[in-house]
């Protein structure tokens, strides 16, 4: 192929792009809902971290019954991926059983060099006529995830895809 000779010395010309049939929205809303929850011990932490996650799903968690129950155990290296997995287990009923949950009794501890999250989750499968569905928690994202002791008390900054 022969290139045109550009009579300004600047080069070989510029090829156009065609324009594209779509643009990006910059004033687009984000698909994510953050939240921080605290609490005086890691065990109020999590669950208050449960507790918003609950609410972000659930426009009236007050309506959320207690008519089954799960057992969860996580295990992690890391504390504040033990939350993330600990999260995940509320969004996993929700989309394999179609179950709302809330911790009913939540135990966090460090053993042997991992921390361990203990769980009974309680709720009832979601029924359209009393629960007030509000938005899709897809997943529980590493971007801006932290627990640490702050001034006394745990504090958790999670981000929740929806």
């Amino acid at each position: 192929m022969k290139q045109r000779s550009d009579p300004t010395g600047s080069g070989p010309p510029k090829r156009r792009r065609p324009q594209a049939p779509y643009q990006f929205l910059d004033d687009a809303p984000t698909a994510d809902v953050g939240f921080v929850a605290s609490g005086d011990t890691l065990d109020a932490c999590f669950r208050a971290a449960a507790d918003a996650t609950l609410a972000v799903m659930l426009a009236n968690p007050e309506a959320l019954r207690a008519q089954q129950q799960r057992a969860v155990q996580i295990h992690n290296a890391a504390l504040d991926l033990a939350l993330l997995n600990f999260l995940e287990e509320l969004i996993y009923y929700k989309d394999s059983e179609g179950l709302l949950c809330r911790p009913a009794a939540v135990t966090v501890r460090e053993h042997a060099g991992e921390w361990i999250v203990d769980a009974t989750l309680e709720g009832e499968a979601i029924d359209p006529s009393r629960h007030r569905l509000s938005a899709d928690v897809k997943a529980v994202t590493v971007h801006r995830l932290n627990v640490q002791r702050t001034n006394g008390e745990w504090q958790a900054t999670v981000i929740l895809d929806i």
